[in-house]
């Protein structure tokens, strides 16, 4: 797979605003009003989407902060088929691999057998997701409405959550923050979104 140079991020440490799973129009009909002014304050450089997309326009909306690139999610095969499966990136000579974690149709409707017996397990995703990183010290991924950032074999598998909805856990709607310095030091950072539902056509903070 080709490695894309970002160059617009050379020199300079980089900070990546990473959102997922914001489902729109298939759940809500809008971006939760905390994202973009939370991306502005973070002064992110990059925007990363890590599937389920579900429309441009939020790509559109998310381009007003800082550039995007995204990949497609199991809710885009139709929707965005011109998305791609998985994206790799260099920056400050570290691999990010950018995708969404559900894998081909029929591997996505296979784990869905296990998700149902035991629930999610983020021990499960590690080496299916490193399968499709090309060796990357760092997987972005979502699909599972869970964040994580853990740091397993020398890797950072981080999953900034739901942008929509919390987990069934009870947590709020999540985005992250992945931090790569010149020394290739790597920091992430999931951060908590007011709690809000989607109510007759408006978002309505708790």
């Amino acid at each position: 797979m080709v490695i894309e140079q970002l160059d617009f991020l050379k020199g300079k440490p980089a900070r990546i605003g990473v959102i997922a799973d914001t489902h729109i129009p298939d759940r809500v009909g809008s971006l939760h009003p905390g994202i973009l002014p939370v991306f502005k304050e973070l002064k992110v450089d990059l925007i990363l989407h890590a599937g389920d997309i579900s429309t441009i326009r939020v790509i559109d909306e998310l381009q007003k902060v800082a550039p995007c690139l995204a990949v497609r999610g199991n809710r885009d095969w139709f929707r965005l088929p011109k998305q791609k499966d998985v994206i790799l990136l260099e920056i400050n000579g570290v691999q990010v691999a950018l995708m969404h974690g559900h894998g081909s149709f029929f591997r996505y409707l296979f784990d869905k057998i296990p998700f149902y017996l035991h629930g999610y397990r983020f021990s499960r995703y590690p080496k299916k997701l490193s399968n499709y990183a090309n060796g990357a010290k760092v997987i972005i991924f979502g699909h599972t409405h869970h964040s994580e950032n853990q740091w397993v074999g020398g890797k950072l598998f981080f999953n900034p959550g739901s942008a929509y909805e919390g987990n069934h856990k009870g947590d709020p709607p999540t985005i992250g923050l992945i931090e790569i310095g010149l020394k290739k030091d790597i920091k992430g950072r999931i951060i908590n979104l007011e709690r809000a539902k989607w109510v007759h056509s408006s978002w309505m903070l708790n």
